[in-house]
């Protein structure tokens, strides 16, 4: 099992479901400090339970100023954070015969502006790691979708583009403060999420398998951490092509309004 060869200091949102309850059973397991977030209280301090190096900390990460909040109560409780790992999310699918921009702000307020108010709170943490002369990494969960255009996924799918786009771009500057950022970009991974998904997902991988590939990930400092493998590279080869052809590979993916019905 991958880790690190120190403790680290963690911030984990998302963690009570899915990847992110996953990535919180192994990295409590593992002796880091872990603060975890999520908007569940109980499920929160059930996961945090008899762990000592384990911190509850609830948030909704759509909430600015309680994700504001959150990262000063880390201040007082670890000092400085060594990662940032925000991996809290959710998904919807369009139908663009009912544009919904309901919808698309219901999906992009956490994925998006929710990933970035964590990234405002955790960047002074960062730094203070940098001054006492660790290493840092922030890192956040994107999407395969990221890479690919896909039919209904006008609202989620472009929610993890910008996150990558955003991310990737943050890198550049963050460069000279010795602060690193891996971008997470899975493939269909089975969680409570995915099992409302109305479709076939190839490849599809276990939670703990996405958990323990994100953390092998970060331990070696990649900056894109994709799987499963054979899917993902995939999913890079087809985002590529001319728009043409990818638009007829998509085209072969789409719903006709009858079948929606």
């Amino acid at each position: 099992m991958s880790t690190w060869k120190t403790p680290q200091r963690i911030w984990l949102t998302g963690a009570t479901s899915g990847i992110g309850e996953a990535l919180a059973t192994k990295l409590i397991a593992q002796g880091h400090h872990v603060v975890l977030s999520a908007r569940n209280q109980e499920a929160l301090d059930d996961l945090c339970d008899g762990h000592p190096n384990a911190y509850s900390l609830p948030v909704d990460i759509s909430d600015h100023q309680a994700v504001i909040a959150a990262g000063e109560q880390i201040s007082t409780w670890l000092g400085a954070l060594d990662i940032a790992l925000f991996n809290a999310g959710t998904c919807e699918y369009l139908d663009a015969q009912h544009f919904d921009m309901a919808l698309i702000e219901r999906v992009f307020t956490p994925n998006l502006f929710g990933t970035l108010y964590g990234v405002e709170a955790a960047l002074p943490l960062l730094r203070a790691a940098r001054k006492e002369g660790k290493p840092a990494r922030l890192a956040a969960t994107s999407s395969a979708s990221a890479y690919l255009p896909l039919p209904r996924a006008e609202a989620y799918g472009a929610s993890k583009a910008a996150i990558s786009y955003f991310l990737e771009s943050l890198r550049l500057d963050l460069d000279q403060e010795g602060i690193d950022v891996s971008v997470i970009h899975p493939g269909f991974v089975k969680t409570p999420l995915t099992d409302r998904n109305d479709f076939p997902m190839p490849m599809q991988v276990t939670a703990e398998q996405a958990a323990d590939a994100i953390i092998a990930g970060l331990v070696k400092g990649k900056l894109d951490i994709h799987f499963p493998r054979r899917f993902t590279y995939l999913v890079k080869c087809l985002g590529i092509l001319p728009p043409a052809l990818r638009r007829h590979i998509g085209l072969r993916m789409t719903r006709r309004q009858e079948e929606q019905q």
